[in-house]
């Protein structure tokens, strides 16, 4: 979990758009992230194992 204080930090418009900091809307986190799902890597993983997101389906070949 990140800390509030860095994600209220993060919710600040910033002075130049390159310094915006993109997190996951779950856990906070800014390492791993993907724009597409707006989530972070574990907690992406974490709700396609549960199926809560559409379109997602674990591949097996």
């Amino acid at each position: 979990m990140a800390r509030t204080a860095l994600i209220a930090k993060s919710k600040k418009t910033p002075k130049f758009s390159t310094r915006k900091v993109r997190r996951c809307w779950k856990c906070g986190r800014n390492h791993g992230y993907m724009r597409d799902f707006d989530l972070c890597r574990i907690c992406f993983r974490e709700l396609a194992e549960n199926g809560d997101l559409p379109g997602i389906v674990k591949s097996s070949w």
